[in-house]
């Protein structure tokens, strides 16, 4: 095992035989190569970093040949090759690849120039989500609604030119994104570890959003889709080991794939609980040559039971920083729910987060232009718990039209008493806040999202994750939470005595 981070799980003693502290560059790669001669080196387990020394660790072991120390040959890369990691990476190869297999992606192009990135966004039309051709965990990535933003996004945050080039992309509105695990051996043979839905719309990070599985709200036919095109991809660009692959679905139903990653992805261990199969371990073994049917692992796990991820975000501990969600990851962690009811999984996932779920009280809600259509339904689920409303002008103005109570309050600039004022009193409760990005919500919105963060009301930031923590809120007042260890969501008696309670337990609610 070789890391550079002292800090990682990885680095446990019982881990692995041998632990290289050392950095991980070209150069100390090679040198421990030269040390140990294994007979594989495996590179998917790492993310992005090891990814991109695949191709010159690759070029060495081609040059110099050296031999492994069990003699059994050469020493080589296992999985899937450099080659082909290099054309999911490479863009424009990867762009060939998916328009040979007829995959959609968003409609998009490669700037080299600010003049390349405007004609581009102009063709596109926006909102387009810019970002460097090679980046980490969402960095510098951005969404951006016109172009003096454009401009200001290729002055301030990225240098564009032809070694560096940016790539700009159609930002799906109101998108559902799904993320999907797989796993293929050397045969081509291609197993679908688990597809999981994002609560929070696509352009939030995927390392940010909640996400569930199996889905909820995924049509079969929009399923099977993304099963045949990872399927297909996985066997066009010969992987062996795992791929993951993000796909959004707009709300007419079309299916478009964001990315592709041909390693390990985060929610690799999140799946592995959810499904009760070890895919990292598995991966390790198709690696070494053994073959799907060997490990006995043939086809999709869909669970009874509902898994949830939810991010753990550290912005307590960041002094000014701002608590909205977006392309760039901002998680230093993750937790998991799991119960036969979504709603109370999201919800003990919620706990597990440190996210307090108020059952009563009073809500704020100051939503943007973009999200208004969604108003009136946030507001009736919480009022039909037993929530009070308060709202800010424009937002109080549209759920009065629809003939719903909702007290006025002022905004920050307004005057006083303003929301910041009922926050620091204690008169709100909970608070669902969509950010218009304006040069005001940057100065007034911030100040209110940092002060409900100081006095520990929790802020939900998207539209979807306002309704699923009121379903997860109303499925607390009706249910008690128990605690349920994680081998007993696979003990199949077990199983089939809970589903039984539940199910008499809703016939009890329902008569």
């Amino acid at each position: 095992m070789m890391n550079s981070n002292p800090e990682t799980v990885s680095t446990d003693y019982d881990t692995s035989d041998r632990l290289y502290f050392e950095p991980l560059t070209v150069e100390d790669v090679i040198n421990i190569i030269d040390l140990e001669g294994p007979d594989g080196i495996i590179v998917q387990f790492g993310g992005q970093t090891p990814l991109k020394l695949a191709l010159p660790i690759q070029n060495y072991l081609d040059e110099q040949k050296p031999k492994s120390r069990s003699g059994a040959g050469f020493v080589r890369i296992w999985g899937t090759t450099p080659d082909n990691i290099d054309a999911a990476e490479d863009r424009e190869r990867f762009n060939a690849i998916l328009n040979e297999l007829q995959i959609a992606q968003p409609k998009g192009g490669i700037a080299k120039s600010e003049k390349d990135a405007l004609a581009i966004a102009a063709d596109v039309g926006y909102p387009v989500v810019v970002r460097p051709s090679y980046v980490l965990g969402g960095r510098a990535m951005e969404i951006v609604y016109n172009n003096a933003k454009l401009v200001t996004y290729l002055e301030t945050a990225v240098e564009v030119d032809p070694e560096r080039p940016v790539l700009i992309d159609k930002y799906l509105t109101d998108a559902v994104e799904i993320d999907i695990d797989a796993l293929a051996d050397m045969h081509g043979n291609v197993v679908i570890g688990g597809i999981m839905e994002h609560i929070e719309q696509a352009g939030v990070h995927s390392g940010d959003s909640a996400c569930m599985l199996p889905t909820k709200t995924i049509s079969d036919s929009c399923l099977e889709t993304i099963r045949s095109w990872t399927t297909k991809l996985a066997k066009r660009l010969n992987v062996c080991g795992l791929m993951n692959c993000q796909y959004a679905i707009t709300a007419s139903g079309e299916v478009f794939l964001l990315e592709a990653n041909p390693r390990a992805s985060r929610t690799v261990p999140f799946v592995s609980k959810a499904i009760g199969h070890p895919l990292a371990k598995y991966a390790a073994l198709v690696m070494s040559g053994k073959s799907l049917y060997d490990l006995n692992f043939t086809k999709e796990v869909i669970p009874r039971h509902v898994s949830v991820k939810e991010a753990v975000l550290p912005f307590e501990k960041f002094q000014g920083c701002d608590v909205l969600l977006g392309p760039e990851m901002r998680s230093t962690g993750e937790v998991m729910g799991i119960h036969y009811e979504s709603s109370i999984a999201f919800a003990k996932a919620q706990i597990a987060a440190g996210q307090k779920m108020p059952l009563s009280g009073t809500l704020f809600l100051s939503l943007n232009e973009m999200t208004k259509p969604h108003l009136t339904t946030i507001a009736r689920a919480f009022s039909g718990l037993g929530f009070q409303i308060i709202a800010t002008s424009g937002t109080a103005r549209v759920l009065e039209l629809e003939g719903m109570p909702v007290e006025r309050v002022l905004k920050m600039h307004e005057g006083r008493p303003h929301a910041a004022d009922l926050i620091a009193n204690g008169q709100i409760q909970f608070m669902v806040i969509t950010s218009s990005g304006d040069a005001l919500d940057q100065i007034d919105g911030r100040k209110l999202r940092r002060m409900a963060l100081a006095y520990k009301i929790p802020v939900i930031t998207t539209v979807a994750g306002a309704l699923a923590t009121a379903d997860a809120i109303k499925s607390l007042k009706s249910n008690k939470i128990k605690m349920t260890a994680l081998q007993d969501y696979f003990d199949v008696t077990k199983v089939a005595a809970e589903l039984k309670n539940l199910q008499s337990a809703s016939s009890i609610s329902s008569s």
